[in-house]
C-alpha cells in the first residue's frame, strides 16, 4: 500500500483506471528506482522508460563514426558513460584509441590547446547539454578542435512515440531540467496530459499525482511542478546560443528509426569545428544485437527484466546494450538497484 506518504496515498484514491505514463528522463528513472516510488504506487498505474537517456539513443553507427575519427589518429574525447557502449565492431574503451574522459567540452578544449594532434569531443546530449557545446564553438576554439554532434531533441521523439501508439501512453512526465533551458511553449501542442517534475521523491510523486487529475478530469493540458526551477519561457539565452550554432537536422535513434528534425547539426559558419565535415565522416545504419530490448525499453514497451540477457549475459561490467551502460540506462539502474519487474 501507499504507507504515510500522502501524495502516495492521493494517487491511490483517485487512481479508478488502468494507467500507463511515460517519462523521457534518465534521472527520474534513477530516483524512481533509488527510492522505490514504484512500489508505492497503485497496480493499475505504470511508469515506464521512454528515450531520455542521451547515451543509450545514440547508436551504433555514431559510435562506428567515434571510433573512425580514432582510427585517424584523432583524440577522442567524451563523457565516462559513452566509453562502452558497443559499436559494430567494439566500443571507445576497447579501441586502444587515445580516449580521454572529460567532464565537459571546455575540458576538451584544453586537452586541445596543450597538442598539435586533432582533438574530437563526441558530444552527446538533449537540450540540457547542447547549449554549453554551442557557446563554446562561438569562443572560436583552436583549429585542432572539433564535435561530433549527436545531440537530440527531446519533443520530435514524443511525437513519434505518440503517433506509433505502442505504449497506449496516458500522459507524460516531463524532465525538469530540459524545461528549465526549452520553457514550456514547445510541449503544448501534445494532446495528452504532461507535468513537468522535479527529481526528488515527492517532485516526482506530485507529477504523477497531477497526471491522474488530469486523467480524472478529461483534460489535456501542461502543468508544471517545478516552478522553483521551470518557467514559461525556459532560458531565452541558452536558447539564443543553441540556435546561433546549430540547426535541427533529421536523425536515427537507437531504437528508432530516422526522426524528422530530432537532432542538431553544426550550422555551416562553424563547420570548422565541425567533425563531420572536417574528416568526411558519414553516419551509418547498422543492425542492432538480435537478443538486446533496448529498442523496447527506450520506446516504453519492455522492462529491462523482460530481456532474457539481463543480469546473465548483459551486466554492467559486460554490457551488450547501451542501457546497461550509462548510469541514466534503464538496465543499469535497475541492475544496481535489484528491481524486479513490477
Amino acid at each position: 500500500m501507499a504507507g504515510k506518504n500522502p501524495i502516495a496515498e492521493k494517487i491511490h484514491e483517485l487512481t479508478d483506471r488502468n494507467l500507463t505514463f511515460m517519462h523521457v528522463c534518465g534521472t527520474h528513472e534513477a530516483a524512481i528506482a533509488r527510492h522505490g516510488i514504484r512500489s508505492l504506487l497503485p497496480e493499475n498505474l505504470k511508469i515506464v522508460m521512454g528515450p531520455g537517456c542521451p547515451v543509450c539513443i545514440t547508436p551504433q553507427g555514431e559510435i562506428d563514426a567515434a571510433l573512425e575519427l580514432a582510427e585517424k589518429g584523432c583524440i577522442i574525447a567524451t563523457y565516462g558513460d559513452l566509453l562502452r557502449v558497443p559499436g559494430s565492431n567494439g566500443s571507445l574503451e576497447s579501441s586502444g584509441a587515445d580516449v580521454k574522459v572529460v567532464q565537459g567540452v571546455h575540458k576538451a578544449v584544453e586537452i586541445a590547446k596543450t597538442t598539435d594532434k586533432e582533438v574530437v569531443f563526441v558530444s552527446v546530449g538533449f537540450e540540457t547539454t547542447a547549449p554549453t557545446v554551442a557557446a563554446t564553438l562561438l569562443t572560436r576554439p583552436p583549429e585542432n578542435f572539433s564535435i561530433l554532434s549527436c545531440h537530440r531533441l527531446i519533443p520530435p521523439a514524443m511525437d513519434w512515440l505518440l503517433a506509433q501508439g505502442e505504449a497506449s501512453l496516458n500522459g507524460f512526465l516531463l524532465p525538469g531540467h530540459v524545461l528549465v533551458v526549452t520553457g514550456l511553449s514547445e510541449y503544448r501542442r501534445f494532446p495528452v496530459p504532461q507535468v513537468v517534475a522535479g527529481f526528488e521523491p515527492d517532485d516526482i510523486l506530485l507529477g504523477i499525482l497531477m497526471l491522474v487529475e488530469q486523467v480524472r478530469e478529461g483534460a489535456v493540458r501542461l502543468d508544471n511542478a517545478y516552478p522553483r526551477a521551470v518557467f514559461e519561457e525556459g532560458n531565452p539565452k541558452a536558447l539564443e546560443i543553441l540556435h546561433k550554432v546549430f540547426e535541427p537536422c533529421d536523425v536515427e535513434w537507437r531504437g528508432f528509426p530516422i526522426i524528422p528534425k530530432s537532432g542538431l547539426k553544426v550550422r555551416e559558419e562553424f563547420s570548422a569545428w565541425d567533425a563531420q565535415k572536417k574528416f568526411g565522416i558519414e553516419f551509418k545504419p547498422t543492425k542492432k544485437h538480435a537478443a538486446c530490448i533496448c529498442d523496447k525499453v527506450l520506446r516504453g514497451i519492455a522492462s529491462p527484466t523482460d530481456c532474457k540477457l539481463f543480469g546473465k549475459v548483459c551486466t554492467p561490467r559486460t554490457p551488450v546494450g547501451p542501457c546497461m551502460v550509462s548510469h541514466e540506462g534503464a538496465c543499469k539502474i535497475w541492475h544496481h538497484y535489484h528491481v524486479k519487474n513490477i
